[in-house]
């Protein structure tokens, strides 16, 4: 019958890469209508950017563990 699967580590990773990558692109569009209104509120789209950082720095991590160290 369907036997239950187990994702290794590394699809693990790759799955949370990409719902990182997702939420980035979400708050840049999130950004961008905010962004383009006269009236946007200063302290949420700070905190949207702010948010949108730490979220590359995330995808900057596990992008790192994802790719094998070669030494020369």
């Amino acid at each position: 019958m369907n036997a239950p699967t187990e994702l290794t580590p590394e699809e693990v990773l790759r799955i949370k890469l990409e719902v990182l990558r997702r939420e980035h692109r979400d708050l840049d569009a999130a950004i961008a209508a905010m962004d383009g209104t006269a009236r946007a509120d200063q302290l949420a789209l700070r905190r949207l950017k702010k948010r949108k950082l730490a979220l590359k720095d995330q995808i900057a991590r596990l992008e790192d563990q994802l790719t094998p160290d070669i030494i020369a």
